[in-house]
């Protein structure tokens, strides 16, 4: 088996994507759905109620009251805080430790959340309102990492050599070196997961916004910001922590100024003082 089909197998093998957290999110985005239709699909899934519960609880919202149903934790949070609650009691449990990367499993989450976060600080920035899909393609935009890294660990050697010998940036020598890098491969793991498109091409397309053929979407050039951002603020660094070449023009694209970014960056220091409570709860696989 060549290594393009050994990667493609072992994508595989991960678990379906809990089809509570797709009804949820679609849900979310229907603004005729109700509240009831809310709780009847989060009760399906125990693991996720159950993480929900805690987390209403927690710090992190701030909540005055002891909440012991979904019907009351949806009635406090509202319906964009159930989407982060969900979400991240739903993708949690794909989350381990990537070796390859130099990044243990809450490393890894944490930057997955505090990504999810700026993009909507951003989004607010932008056009003044939450976006469900974009929390979603911005918790999930490091998933390829969780497959590729057992390829990447492998072969390392050779691709830091081609990051310190040719000047490439990390994920380009992933490519150069595996055939992929990990930005594709979550591409085709959302794929693979029935996720939209536009969520799809900015897990997809997060590092290289500008390669997209489609030119006006701007979740490729949130997620990038946002993921910039993180590593910028030593949330979630690995291995592959310069694999950016700069900023390639994101402000701009977005109609953002360099206060705008920095701003965002101090709303999200902010914020994450307090999700590391909820990043706590929740915990992703060790292994």
């Amino acid at each position: 088996m060549n290594l393009d089909s050994a990667i493609k197998s072992s994508m595989t093998k991960l678990p379906a994507f809990p089809a509570t957290v797709h009804r949820v999110t679609s849900l979310i985005n229907d603004p005729d759905s109700s509240m009831t239709e809310l709780v009847d699909v989060i009760r399906l899934d125990q693991s996720i109620t159950a993480n929900i519960l805690r987390m209403c609880n927690s710090a992190y919202f701030g909540l005055r009251h002891k909440v012991d149903n979904v019907q009351d934790a949806i009635l406090y949070l509202g319906r964009q805080n159930v989407v982060r609650a969900v979400l991240a009691a739903g993708t949690s449990r794909f989350f381990k430790n990537t070796p390859g990367y130099e990044t243990e499993a809450r490393e890894l989450w944490e930057h997955a959340v505090g990504t999810a976060l700026m993009a909507q600080i951003l989004a607010r920035k932008i056009s003044r309102r939450d976006d469900a899909s974009l929390f979603t393609a911005a918790i999930l935009h490091d998933i390829g990492k969780i497959v590729l890294g057992e390829f990447v660990k492998d072969k390392y050697a050779e691709i830091k050599k081609i990051v310190s010998e040719q000047s490439r940036s990390f994920l380009e020598a992933e490519e150069k070196v595996l055939g992929m890098n990990h930005a594709t491969l979550g591409g085709m793991i959302a794929a693979s997961w029935k996720f939209p498109e536009d969520i799809r091409n900015a897990i997809a397309y997060h590092h290289r916004p500008d390669r997209l053929p489609d030119k006006t979407a701007t979740m490729p050039w949130i997620v990038h910001l946002a993921d910039q951002g993180c590593l910028m603020l030593g949330i979630g660094r690995g291995a592959d922590g310069l694999a950016y070449d700069g900023m390639d023009g994101a402000l701009g694209r977005l109609g953002l100024s360099q206060q705008d970014f920095e701003e965002a960056l101090a709303r999200l220091v902010r914020e994450m003082d307090t999700a590391r409570e909820l990043i706590g709860i929740v915990q992703p696989a060790a292994n």
